[in-house]
């Protein structure tokens, strides 16, 4: 399966290798090889997709994006609708709730075409699990594919660790894969430099470096894009690390901090757009109270963290997190858990107030005198919302002491280059 047209590059991308070495893999197995490119779909479903979310000043997931769109959509309606397969059996370190014959047992039947799953679908759902080895569970780039490609797919790898699965290949003669290193990171942008590849596909947008304390300028950057929440900002002239804790795609100002766990980039609180679930939708438990306890993640390996979560009206979820964490993100999926079990995921599309924030607040309500003297300029007062609505976004006045919300125009977003 190719994805991205690696001649339109000038970076590294293993593309080409890796469709070798599955052919030599199928060649050693005797079984038959096919090839099939969608990097047409991937263009316009996952990398388009990323370089609108990150004109909204999100930070994306284009492999949870592409696990939806392209692996368990497009490519799983070739493996059974082209190829005749009964099943797609994946490498991911994932189980589900069916054995593996019982995959291949199932009465297939295409699915109806309407708004509400099937009442069997229903009953009989099937759940996505962690797998054995914990340290490379994949069930996070899992979150949001359908009920229809889990119910066909199998996971050979779900009871194996990782240590074992290169015994095995090695027992088999797949030496030439043993040597590959793990792909880690976005694999179309390889060993490239993430700035300067982001700025061959959009406009520079120059801003400032704003400390959130004191409302200084502390230096400049090429566009807010090029930033994530909690990294590292390296200002010429700065000798000391400072950290993005906010931004503004309005000023295009970037707000920093002087420590890596600045009260600025610790919050408890995020809402999702509407929240994709796996096997019900959604929970009986959300549903009948309206609230659930479970565990919640929104990077891959980052540990498993008690959270509430609270069901709203349009299907989005509230979720509070039972101690603040470093650097949510919109744009990133927060994806559920109870027990081994993974519920499903939902993109986060607003933030609660920092604990900077509320520090802030607290001084106010006592009549204490401000930690800072520039705290009109901190854009943690606000809401971060990315909103994909038509409709005006809502965001904090943030010269007024008010904090009221008031509309604000967005910027038109400019048009993705086309692949040459």
């Amino acid at each position: 399966m190719k994805n991205w047209d690696s001649l339109d590059e000038k970076g590294v991308c293993t593309t080409e290798r890796d469709c070798e070495d599955a052919y030599k893999v199928c060649r050693q197995l005797d079984i038959p090889f096919h090839q099939v490119s969608y990097v047409k779909e991937y263009w316009h479903e996952v990398f388009s997709n990323l370089l609108r979310e990150y004109q909204r000043g999100r930070t994306p997931n284009p492999d949870i994006i592409c696990n939806k769109h392209i692996k368990f959509k497009h490519f799983y309606q070739y493996a059974t609708n082209t190829l005749g397969a009964d099943a797609m059996a994946t490498g991911h370190y994932a189980r589900t709730s069916l054995e593996d014959e019982e995959v291949f047992h199932q009465r297939h039947v295409l699915p109806p075409q309407t708004l509400f799953r099937d009442r069997f679908e229903i009953r009989n759902p099937v759940r996505l699990f962690q797998g054995a080895d914990l340290l490379k569970d994949q069930t996070f780039f899992l979150s949001q594919i359908s009920q229809n490609a889990l119910r066909r797919t199998i996971f050979p790898l779900a009871s194996l660790t990782k240590d074992f699965v290169k015994k095995m290949a090695a027992g088999a003669g797949f030496e030439h894969v043993l040597k590959k290193k793990e792909s880690m990171g976005i694999c179309f942008i390889g060993e490239r430099n993430f700035e300067e590849f982001i700025l061959e596909y959009l406009e520079p947008r120059p801003g400032n470096f704003v400390c959130i304390e004191t409302g200084k300028v502390m230096g400049e950057h090429k566009g807010w894009f090029t930033f994530t929440l909690g990294q590292r900002a390296r200002i010429g002239g700065q000798r000391d690390a400072w950290f993005v804790v906010d931004k503004d795609i309005t000023t295009n100002d970037l707000f920093v901090a002087p420590t890596t766990n600045h009260p600025a980039l610790l919050r408890d609180t995020l809402r999702t757009e509407r929240f994709h679930w796996i096997a019900e939708e959604p929970s009986a438990e959300l549903i009948r109270t309206k609230m659930m306890e479970c565990q919640f993640r929104f990077q891959h390996q980052m540990p498993l963290t008690p959270c509430t979560v609270t069901l709203n009206q349009d299907g989005s979820v509230w979720i509070m997190t039972a101690k603040p964490l470093r650097a949510l993100t919109p744009g990133q999926f927060a994806v559920l858990y109870k027990g081994d079990e993974c519920l499903g995921s939902g993109k986060i599309i607003s933030l609660g107030p920092s604990e900077y924030t509320l520090q802030q607040g607290r001084q106010r309500l006592a009549g204490k005198p401000l930690t800072h003297s520039s705290t009109s300029q901190n854009p943690s007062h606000k809401l971060i919302a990315a909103n994909q609505n038509p409709s005006p976004r809502l965001v904090s006045a943030n010269q007024n002491p008010s904090h009221r919300l008031v509309p604000v125009k967005r910027n038109p977003t400019p048009r993705p280059l086309l692949p040459k």
